[in-house]
């Protein structure tokens, strides 16, 4: 048996690129289970919701704003830290670059190995990756809690609702419409990627999200979420993704298993419901790594690093 390629470095197909509208200035840009970004239109500026991952393809975002408002793009916000939602922040100008006080903290702790663990995960999202400024996307203004934003008369609220896919997962709220820009907290028909998460924080951070009965959502990954429904049906879809991962691991673990042993354990509980999903062969080493390692009591996730990525995949994928 030969070790299957790498993380996503065989995904090379371009994917078709969708630029949804929700609701009054309200903007979805997706493509097919890539990274996806929001925005919002505000009376005097706008506000994008996650960068993409270099300046270049933030490019093909600006160049689809600038289609539908003159309006400047004054803030980014960055859902969370992971390198490919954020590197490309410097092509937009903005005023100021927003998280959570918590995301600024892994910045710190993990950036640079982020960086140059992802960029060898998916070498077809760093298109461009020469464009990227030297060092790390620092946020200009963080909060705790709640930040609530004026774009004119536009009210954005913008809240970090508890640990999930990271520990400092940010959502943006725009209560005149009633749509929710969830970052990786929610996906749809796409794996939750789990390397750096918090499992048995995530469903009580959804409960709150939920609770917010949004009638439209941007996920992180997947399609522009329309009604009240679609919604649901998108929040339900990540709890079960969680729940079969999670749950299939602690089973494991309590077993005795070993992560090889855990990792067959849940292939063969994921593998028909969820293997057809965006990412899902990417994400399943790394998912139930971090499983493993939340099962067995180990709270903060362990610091991904190129090394380690590949190392881990060799020990899972190999024969």
């Amino acid at each position: 048996m030969t070790t299957p390629k790498f993380a996503s470095a065989g995904d090379m197909a371009e994917k078709a690129v969708s630029f949804t509208k929700l609701g009054e200035g309200l903007f979805a840009y997706t493509a097919e289970g890539d990274p996806n970004t929001g925005i919002i239109v505000g009376d005097e500026s706008c506000m994008v919701i996650d960068a993409q991952a270099t300046p270049l393809m933030a490019r093909d975002v600006i160049a689809r704003v600038k289609a539908v408002t003159d309006k400047p793009i004054k803030y980014v916000l960055l859902s969370h830290y992971h390198a490919v939602r954020v590197l490309g922040a410097s092509a937009f100008g903005a005023s100021e670059i927003i998280a959570s006080e918590q995301t600024r903290k892994l910045i710190v702790e993990r950036g640079e190995q982020d960086k140059a663990s992802e960029i060898g995960r998916f070498p077809r999202l760093f298109r461009g990756v020469d464009s990227v400024p030297p060092g790390m996307t620092w946020p200009t203004l963080t909060f705790t809690g709640t930040l609530t934003l004026w774009l004119g008369k536009r009210r954005v609220e913008i809240s970090h609702l508890g640990r999930g896919h990271t520990a400092g997962d940010t959502v943006a709220w725009v209560p005149d419409a009633g749509v929710m820009f969830s970052g990786d907290l929610v996906e749809y028909k796409s794996a939750c990627y789990c390397g750096d998460a918090h499992f048995r924080d995530w469903p009580k951070t959804l409960d709150r999200l939920a609770g917010f009965q949004p009638k439209a959502l941007v996920p992180g990954r997947g399609d522009a979420l329309i009604g009240a429904a679609k919604v649901s049906e998108a929040i339900g879809g990540t709890r079960d993704f969680l729940a079969a991962t999670f749950g299939t691991a602690e089973q494991a673990v309590a077993q005795g298993k070993s992560l090889k042993e855990t990792f067959a354990a849940v292939r063969a509980a994921m593998d028909k419901p969820f293997g057809g999903y965006a990412i899902y062969e990417h994400c399943l080493p790394f998912n139930v790594s971090r499983a493993y390692d939340e099962a067995r009591g180990i709270d903060w996730p362990v610091v991904w690093t190129d090394v380690r990525d590949r190392e881990m995949w060799a020990s899972l994928q190999g024969s």
